[in-house]
């Protein structure tokens, strides 16, 4: 027997959570950075229950070494655009928190700072 969906009920369901195309960008070119300095080798994008997901490995055979995931804050009401919020964490704990990318990839790549010695 079949059952009848309207489309208008259907999208109102959970909203997807992706990486946006900027977004995208930056973790690809911090992964490329690492991935030039021997420390990361592979990486994985999963996406369920209204988490994104982005691994980073040092082989493929072993547990990530760190995950950067995105989640919407909140509930998400009709007419209104979610905010999210990203977490970094390694194996253990959680590393960073914050309500930009940005933000969460500097625990992971600080910037260059001028030594004199």
């Amino acid at each position: 027997m079949s059952k009848i969906v309207r489309f208008l009920d259907y999208r109102r369901g959970a909203s997807f959570v992706h990486f946006t195309r900027s977004e995208m960008n930056s973790l690809l070119s911090l992964y490329s950075r690492q991935v030039m300095r021997g420390e990361w080798r592979d990486y994985a994008i999963d996406q369920q229950d209204g988490v994104a997901r982005f691994a980073v490995f040092r082989s493929t055979h072993e547990r990530p070494l760190f995950v950067i995931s995105k989640h919407v804050r909140g509930q998400v009401r009709q007419g209104m655009t979610p905010s999210h919020h990203y977490a970094v964490q390694d194996t253990t704990r959680k590393l960073a928190q914050a309500g930009s990318l940005v933000e969460v990839l500097q625990v992971l790549d600080p910037p260059m700072r001028l030594v004199r010695g």
